[in-house]
């Protein structure tokens, strides 16, 4: 699914985008704070020591030699996509980013559901996404893919790390969310041993990125609740800190 960056063992990507398109997944690994939030929890809104916090950003900007810190967005589990300019500032309403500004960076916050990043096959703009269960049953992927206004068999994604369908039992509310808008996802859901589902994110995302024209789909395939030594995950832990998919153009 990717390679591992020489920093921190952060994760690179490994899709097809143009060399000017950057992208980065933080693990845990290489911050301050403590606790269930060890080390590099980059969530100022889960309960951590905002200065704590605060030299975890500061830090993941120095050691991944970001353009500029991130701007980080209030995250809702919705389908709004913040398009970014030079004025944009950190706390938009939002649950994905979009920019063609060169060295403003999109990320997004996360800890169990799946982070999505886009870019366009010439290079000219970027994104990222937050798709938990809602928001992928929602259309959060397709409202990203809409604010790019670039055909959609032109784009690539990527799928960052997120609950694996080994781990995420859901009822038949969340699979009746997927399946009464499309049928299809029905092969996205096993039963489970309690008589529940087990929910395969990376099947799903797939598929709605399927339906709406993005056929170039990568990654997928890294569970954050198996593996705690890299990944935060709400799911396994409860309180927990959050880690951050990011892309930007450089320059």
């Amino acid at each position: 699914m990717t390679d591992t960056d020489s920093v921190n063992g952060w994760l690179c990507p490994d899709w097809p985008a143009p060399g000017h398109v950057r992208a980065l997944v933080t693990t845990r690994k290489g911050g301050v704070s403590r606790g269930v939030y060890a080390s590099l929890n980059l969530g100022a809104h889960v309960g951590d020591d905002p200065a704590a916090v605060a030299e975890n950003r500061r830090r993941l900007v120095e050691a991944a030699t970001l353009p500029a810190e991130p701007i980080w967005l209030s995250q809702v589990h919705g389908l709004g996509v913040a398009k970014l300019s030079a004025d944009s500032k950190p706390g938009i309403e939002a649950d994905a980013a979009m920019t063609d500004v060169p060295e403003l960076v999109c990320a997004v916050l996360t800890a169990d559901c799946l982070p999505v990043l886009f870019c366009d096959r010439s290079g000219t703009r970027v994104a990222a996404a937050h798709a938990g269960w809602r928001g992928l049953a929602g259309g959060v992927l397709e409202a990203t893919v809409a604010a790019m206004d670039t055909p959609p068999e032109d784009l690539h994604a990527w799928l960052g790390p997120a609950i694996g369908p080994a781990a995420f039992e859901v009822g038949d509310e969340v699979r009746e969310a997927f399946v009464t808008r499309h049928p299809v996802a029905d092969t996205a859901f096993v039963p489970s041993p309690a008589g529940r589902w087990l929910a395969d994110l990376y099947t799903l995302a797939r598929l709605r990125l399927a339906a709406c024209g993005v056929h170039s789909v990568h990654g997928g395939g890294e569970c954050t609740v198996a593996d705690a030594q890299r990944f935060y995950s709400y799911r396994r832990d409860g309180g927990t800190g959050r880690m951050a998919s990011m892309v930007w153009l450089s320059r």
